[in-house]
């Protein structure tokens, strides 16, 4: 396979560990050709890649940060310039694939205005693996992000998510920073109905990884699963 002129959107563990264990092999063996990458933060990307053991220096990497404190003003053709010359180019993301809730969309959009091709590598999703091992509606489903951090702005938010999802049968997917786990948890059982089902899936991938679903009313039974600091993904389905 050539890896010539093209902009590849590289998938990353969603944790610790071998990248081995959740990355195709001819997705390593591509990744390690590659020496120009548009990452969200490079000191994560320089570590991954040291896992991967791309062959040469990683000091001899070329990195373009490209994250959410990046101006929408500011240029970002020089980080497509490789391509542009006949060199491969990787967008990786701090965490399973990229521009899925990633500000690394911002340049597959731009290398589809100028010609370059992009080309998606597989690995793992935490939105798609939660949405598979969830037993909710896997044919009709809608991703949410993030929702607001104000926590009477984000109970209205699930209000409408959870009118939504029982209007259209449609599973609401949705995600949170680590340390708001708790908060968003405390949210969703106050503010939802009891018979509408919630999976959280946490640590997708990793050795204490765990998904389990059921409706409001169970949950606000049961004790309360350890989120805190987990990167989460949460899904409900309303009746």
């Amino acid at each position: 396979m050539t890896s010539a002129g093209k902009l590849y959107l590289i998938p990353a563990p969603l944790g610790e560990g071998s990248p081995e264990t959740v990355i195709p092999v001819g997705t390593l063996d591509l990744l390690r050709t590659i020496r120009h990458f548009a990452v969200e933060e490079i000191r994560t990307a320089r570590r991954y890649l040291s896992r991967v053991n791309m062959g040469v220096a990683i000091d001899n990497l070329a990195f373009f940060e490209l994250n959410e404190h990046t101006p929408a003003t500011q240029d970002i053709s020089a980080y497509l310039q490789p391509a542009l010359d006949g060199l491969p180019v990787g967008l990786l993301s701090e965490a399973g694939v990229p521009a899925v809730a990633d500000p690394g969309a911002r340049l597959v959009l731009l290398a589809h205005e100028k010609g370059v091709e992009v080309s998606p590598l597989t690995g793992p999703s935490s939105i798609l693996l939660a949405l598979m091992a969830s037993g909710l509606n896997g044919q009709h489903f809608a991703f949410a992000g993030y929702l607001p951090v104000k926590p009477q702005e984000r109970q209205q938010h699930l209000r409408l998510l959870e009118k939504r999802s029982a209007a259209q049968h449609e599973t609401q997917i949705f995600i949170e920073t680590p340390y708001r786990n708790e908060a968003l948890w405390r949210d969703i059982l106050a503010t939802c109905h009891p018979h509408t089902l919630l999976c959280v899936a946490a640590n997708l991938t990793q050795p204490d990884a765990f998904v389990q679903t059921a409706a409001i009313g169970e949950w606000r039974q049961r004790p309360t699963p350890t989120l805190k600091k987990k990167p989460c993904v949460f899904l409900i389905l309303a009746a």
